[in-house]
């Protein structure tokens, strides 16, 4: 093997090893996302009713969600490269499954198994943030991320173009031939590690969710902020779909599919929020984020009236959500060594139930109240985070002003 592709904690990680790790993120992750633009095609040659359609989604979220508790924990465990390999050769059996299925049980059991699987993106960021060195960290789990965003957004238009192609089987057979090459390659270019490298238990590192909300105020604090922000980018992709194919503007779901390239712009903001935090500059990133965040449902408000203005909202919604995502990372994990896993993989289920959470609160809140009642739902989330992380500074300052009294009295006694 190749020095140039070692990577330790010290060396920090190569520039091809890490765009490997970004490839591999992005394809996993993708796998998330193929099914939601074809549950209607998949449906229809399933002879699944159209109530049915939507535990597709269901599945693949749930078993992305228990590979984020029990799955992703094991990294701080075992030897990376073997787990990672293993994780990404799981994806190819699920994706075999739902290529092969021929009911809506087989179906149901690949989609759960494919997302169980992808979770190992998170371990891939894990890996990345435990490899690389304090300087690098940041803007190597920036780049990560930006390979994580260009598959979330990517992943809808590809499956779509190759359903109208070969059939909505054709967008699987993909999935499972990327699952066998990237897992061949990830386990030739990643060195062996040393296994029971933290000397943690299993189920500890997988109860560490609700270890690390109780006691780490940095976790909570970022946690709860992650939440907030993908609900409101639930928010938006859940519901932009309502809007763009009602009555305002009745667009075919072909022309809907392209809106989420205006979303790329969020892959260079994570790679520029990753390197802005390794320069101390995370909490500042964060606020002005959070602020665009908030700014940017007041263009998306205008959706029904111009689509200029819509496109506009989700360029700086998607750039203020993944620099936020990246800065919160870097931080959670800076100093945590061989545990990054755990950390992760719990941070991550605040974003599972966030993504969830404003999915399914915009569509009842669509229909009561139509477009502008999803914006202010969309812009409360954004508030509620901007709060968060206000009082979040602000016991911060107070915690430290504390110290700083503490020190100054004992200086005094002396």
């Amino acid at each position: 093997m190749s020095t140039h592709y070692l990577t330790t904690s010290s060396q920090g990680l190569g520039r091809r090893l890490l765009l490997l790790l970004a490839v591999a993120a992005g394809f996993m992750v993708s796998n998330i996302y193929y099914g939601q633009p074809l549950l209607e095609r998949i449906g229809t040659d399933l002879g699944i009713p159209t109530a049915g359609v939507g535990w597709m989604v269901a599945a693949s979220q749930a078993g992305y969600l228990l590979g984020l508790v029990l799955l992703v924990p094991l990294g701080d465990m075992v030897d990376r490269r073997a787990l990672i390999s293993l994780q990404i050769a799981a994806t190819a059996v699920g994706g075999s499954v739902i290529t092969l299925a021929g009911s809506q049980v087989a179906v149901l059991a690949g989609f759960l198994l494919l997302g169980l699987a992808s979770s190992v993106v998170q371990t891939i960021v894990a890996y990345t943030a435990a490899s690389s060195t304090p300087e690098q960290r940041g803007g190597s789990i920036g780049t990560v991320t930006a390979g994580v965003v260009s598959g979330i957004i990517l992943a809808r238009t590809l499956a779509g173009g190759m359903t109208d192609l070969w059939g909505w089987r054709s967008v699987y057979v993909l999935a499972a031939a990327a699952g066998v090459v990237l897992a061949i390659a990830v386990f030739r270019v990643l060195p062996r590690e040393d296994a029971g490298r933290a000397g943690v238990g299993y189920w500890r590192a997988a109860s560490s969710v609700f270890v690390l909300t109780r006691r780490d105020p940095v976790f909570r604090v970022r946690a709860l902020i992650t939440m907030l922000l993908f609900a409101s980018f639930g928010v938006l992709w859940s519901g932009m779909s309502l809007l763009l194919s009602g009555p305002a503007w009745n667009l075919p779901p072909s022309l809907i599919g392209l809106f989420g390239l205006a979303g790329l712009v969020g892959v260079v903001a994570a790679s520029r929020a990753g390197a802005a935090a390794d320069r101390g500059w995370g909490q500042r990133v964060t606020g002005w984020s959070l602020a665009a965040l908030l700014a940017s449902w007041v263009a998306l408000s205008l959706g029904e009236w111009s689509l200029i203005l819509f496109i506009a909202g989700i360029i700086v919604l998607d750039a203020a959500v993944q620099a936020v995502h990246v800065s919160s990372q870097t931080m959670i994990v800076a100093g945590a060594g061989e545990s990054a896993s755990s950390i992760i993989g719990s941070y991550m289920v605040f974003y599972s139930v966030g993504s969830a959470a404003g999915a399914a609160a915009v569509a009842p809140v669509y229909d009561s109240w139509g477009w502008t009642g999803a914006s202010v739902l969309g812009a409360g989330f954004a508030v509620a985070a901007l709060a968060v992380w206000g009082l979040g500074r602000l016991r911060s300052s107070r915690t430290a002003g504390r110290g700083v009294a503490r020190s100054a009295q004992h200086a005094g006694a002396e």
